[in-house]
């Protein structure tokens, strides 16, 4: 992408937010930044979707996900009856519960766990720590995909996990300080152990990175993932 290219004129781009609400708001900012846009009128139109009540994701996965997975599919029909022809959901959990159906949706939906490998591959090929909602890990989406592309994908012990667990959800509680402490003690192990990036496969991830004194090359971020490959699906 050049800065001489612009979005076609026409398109929206529909977002499913409110899992959870500050990475929903830190993707739309995210995204304003990646269109290559000289003024108001370059942007595509959006139509969004937040729907913070949806059932926890994780809990879905781990148990049963039937009525979340629908819900998200309903608001996925809305927001194309609303005009969206290009879908985004800015959480990845939510993608595990949808991997079967993704096909069936009545306009394309721009993968996340695709997007964010595709970024491990191009900045970090030699591999990356997967850090996620226990729901994500367990769900295997992230680690068959990465095997699929032969990509070393490492994951965390059980311990590890539980603590980048906690630091997502003390994102969603608005205590981002604590949140960042926490995962940059964990990533610091991790990267004790290999020297990789960590893939922020959450999106309250990168919020509390950004929080923290690490370094932006520890990290590679879902959210910007998922912009950069919504900016190219509507070109």
């Amino acid at each position: 992408m050049t800065a001489a290219t612009t979005l076609p004129p026409g398109r929206t781009l529909g977002v499913l937010g409110g899992m959870g609400p500050a990475a929903t708001a830190e993707f739309l900012r995210i995204f304003a930044t990646h269109v290559p846009a000289a003024r108001d009128q370059d942007h595509p139109r959006i139509v969004m979707l937040s729907d913070p009540g949806l059932p926890d994701r994780t809990a879905a996965i781990l148990g049963d996900g039937a009525e979340a997975a629908e819900r998200i599919r309903k608001h996925l029909f809305t927001l194309v009856e609303w005009g969206a022809d290009l879908l985004a959901i800015p959480c990845n959990t939510a993608h595990a519960l949808l991997d079967d159906v993704a096909s069936s949706l009545p306009a394309p939906l721009v993968d996340i766990i695709d997007a964010t490998l595709d970024e491990a591959v191009r900045l970090s090929p030699g591999g990356g720590w997967l850090t996620a909602t226990t729901g994500t890990v367990a769900s295997g989406i992230y680690q068959k995909r990465a095997a699929a592309r032969g990509y070393p994908l490492h994951v965390p012990d059980d311990v590890e996990q539980e603590r980048v667990h906690a630091a997502a959800a003390l994102v969603k509680a608005g205590r981002t300080e604590e949140a960042a402490r926490t995962f940059q003690s964990v990533v610091a192990e991790l990267r004790r152990r290999r020297a990789l990036p960590v893939l922020a496969a959450c999106t309250e991830l990168p919020l509390a990175h950004r929080a923290s004194a690490m370094p932006p090359e520890s990290m590679i971020s879902s959210l910007h993932a998922l912009s950069r490959a919504c900016v190219t699906a509507l070109l």
